[in-house]
């Protein structure tokens, strides 16, 4: 059994293919050869009309039978060449190959020309986002896109977003915290190693609902995390490593309570919608989510607190052409409009450049002495 493996080529607009050639959706190399001996005759006919040299015909048709196992022409010396019956059989397979899969082939290349002509168009920017799990994110790459801003966007942790961006895998990172934090929260002990004023620039996005979603019309009358754990419902958990993790460790501070008080299922969620899908199938009572999330899914909703979303980058990618563009973008009218519209969202200093130390004050400024004196 021969495996097969796809690949594409990349082609100026002036470079010219035959009108054979150009008709085949999925070229192979060995067919071109193949084709070219059946009709010509020959190898060297077939290589003139190729536009290649006899040797590098016959060499590349002795490899492909080294290749293959099989013997592809017939070489009697004095005899026009000719295929075998197995090279007969493989372009049969061609034929079959191009007309059975020529909708689905010709869909995919379409649609790997749109994407490959951002590469090409110098009014084209695109950035590499890894963030927190959130449901404007996704409305924000189609709005940006139709203006020539195409975001690549990974859903993580808020955690692991932020190490991404400090280990050089994206260009800008997403996260959400509570406000304010004090120095002891576990936001605080989540992210202090993490940021740093200086290296990081923090440009403001949106602040969201965060709070328990729970069954259609809330039956179990879940207002707050005492009533979780009064009641004994059935909780789910956010992953280890997300923003809503650890906001629900300082929740549960605030409220003296800690994780053994929750009736907690023992596996996971990995997003506000896999938590909201697990909550409307039956399997667990109620989560820490977002509204919009609850929203969509037809869920109840017990608003808990309004928090910040925020995008960060390294300072030296503030100003680049593609991260300017975005926050252009984001301050837009028709953007914040539609953030504004998405339940449980509001536009918060959208697109500004804001104060790390100001919004996530659990650093102190002290000069030490020697600053001191040679600043003066």
């Amino acid at each position: 059994m021969h495996s097969v493996r796809l690949n594409y080529t990349l082609n100026h607009h002036s470079d010219k293919l035959s009108p054979a050639a150009d008709s085949m959706l999925l070229r192979h190399p060995l067919m071109d050869l193949l084709q070219a001996v059946a009709q010509q005759g020959s190898i060297s006919a077939a290589a003139r009309a190729l536009d290649l040299s006899y040797r590098h015909v016959w060499g590349e048709l002795k490899r492909w039978e080294d290749v293959l196992g099989h013997e592809l022409i017939v070489w009697e010396k004095g005899q026009s060449a000719r295929l075998t019956e197995f090279g007969d059989k493989l372009m049969w397979a061609e034929r079959q190959t191009q007309a059975r899969l020529a909708p689905q082939i010709e869909a995919l290349r379409a649609d790997l020309e749109r994407t490959f002509a951002v590469a090409f168009d110098p009014d084209a920017h695109v950035l590499t986002l890894y963030a927190s799990h959130d449901d404007a994110l996704p409305r924000l790459r189609e709005y940006a896109a139709e203006q020539g801003l195409h975001l690549d966007i990974r859903f993580c942790g808020s955690v692991d977003a932020i190490r991404a961006l400090n280990e050089g895998r994206c260009t800008l990172a997403g996260f959400h915290t509570q406000s304010p934090s004090s120095k002891t929260s576990h936001t605080a002990k989540a992210y202090q190693d993490l940021l740093k004023p200086g290296l990081h620039k923090i440009i403001g996005f949106a602040t969201r609902v965060q709070g328990l979603i729970v069954a259609p019309g809330n039956p179990l009358q879940l207002h707050s995390l005492q009533d979780v754990a009064r009641t004994r419902a059935r909780f789910v958990h956010r992953s280890l490593g997300t923003g809503t993790r650890v906001l629900l460790d300082d929740l549960l501070g605030q409220a003296q309570l800690d994780l053994h008080d929750l009736n907690a299922l023992p596996d996971d969620e990995p997003s506000h919608t896999a938590l909201a899908e697990a909550i409307a199938s039956g399997r667990c009572d109620v989560g820490l989510g977002i509204e919009s999330t609850a929203r969509a899914r037809g869920l109840g909703f017990a608003p808990l607190l309004h928090e910040h979303f925020h995008l960060v980058c390294l300072k030296s990618a503030l100003d680049t052409p593609a991260t300017q563009a975005l926050r252009d973008l984001l301050q837009e009218r028709d953007w914040c409009e539609a953030l504004n519209a998405l339940p449980g969202y509001a536009a918060h200093s959208s697109g500004d450049v804001q104060s790390l130390s100001a919004l996530l004050p659990w650093w102190t400024f002290k000069k030490s002495k020697k600053a001191a004196t040679v600043a003066s």
